[in-house]
């Protein structure tokens, strides 16, 4: 294989499911759920995007380890980005074993799977992926945006 070419995308999900612990269904659910939210939210009109950036800062705030009951914060970056994504992959399978067919639901558990892709891509999971680089970056960026925004609404209040 030509270095700069993805690996065939089997090769891909087999890699994943052991960095991540994930069965290979549940890494290409996580993958398809974190695409479209991303797509939805480019897509979105700017008097929508904040409701993507609430629904990001409060996943990604019940991930943390302080809040999901994870070790304590003794951990260096890369293991709390690591217990973070897996909180979020976990609240993942949960919400998606109910199958509630729901549109609100399908967004909270689609910010849930951006929130595990953004930290998985923290904890350095992706380095060999270059097509997992790249929405791990983008699903980082939002995290970004929502976490600058959140923290905004908190010292100016509400706009």
């Amino acid at each position: 294989m030509e270095s700069g070419l993805s690996p065939p995308l089997n090769l891909r999900r087999a890699r994943l499911q052991c960095l991540t612990g994930l069965a290979p269904s549940d890494v290409s659910d996580e993958e398809a759920r974190s695409r479209r939210f991303l797509k939805i939210y480019l897509d979105a009109d700017e008097t929508r995007k904040p409701q993507f950036y609430r629904a990001v800062d409060e996943a990604s705030k019940r991930c943390q380890p302080a809040e999901s009951g994870l070790p304590p914060s003794e951990l260096d970056d890369a293991q709390i980005a690591d217990a973070t994504s897996r909180a979020a992959m976990r609240i993942v399978l949960q919400r998606t074993e109910s199958k509630k067919d729901d549109r609100l639901d399908d967004f909270v558990t689609d910010a849930y799977a951006t929130v595990g892709i953004a930290y998985h891509r923290a904890a350095g999971v992706y380095t060999l992926d270059k097509a997992m680089q790249e929405l791990g970056t983008a699903a980082v960026h939002l995290l970004t945006m929502a976490t600058s925004y959140a923290n905004a609404q908190n010292d100016e209040g509400p706009v």
